[in-house]
């Protein structure tokens, strides 16, 4: 909006410690390998659970805009 910047970043939060300020019991992946095991033990411990997952959209542009066009181009 050619706004001057003034300094006010917005990143987002910690989902984590947000998570464990409502109670609930926060849980972050560094793998997709841990998924699985991580809601298992979720489950059986019952409550309020939060999964920070973090997402690679690197393949989205690839996958997007490329391969599903062509894939879906004589449906």
């Amino acid at each position: 909006m050619d706004f001057e910047d003034f300094g006010l970043d917005f990143n987002n939060p910690d989902f984590i410690k947000y998570a464990e300020s409502y109670s609930a019991k926060g849980h972050r992946l560094s793998s997709a390998d841990e998924l699985a095991p991580l809601l298992q033990s979720c489950l059986d411990e019952g409550g309020v659970h939060l999964i920070d997952a973090p997402v690679d959209y690197s393949e989205n542009d690839l996958i997007l805009n490329r391969q599903l066009p062509e894939l879906t181009k004589n449906i």
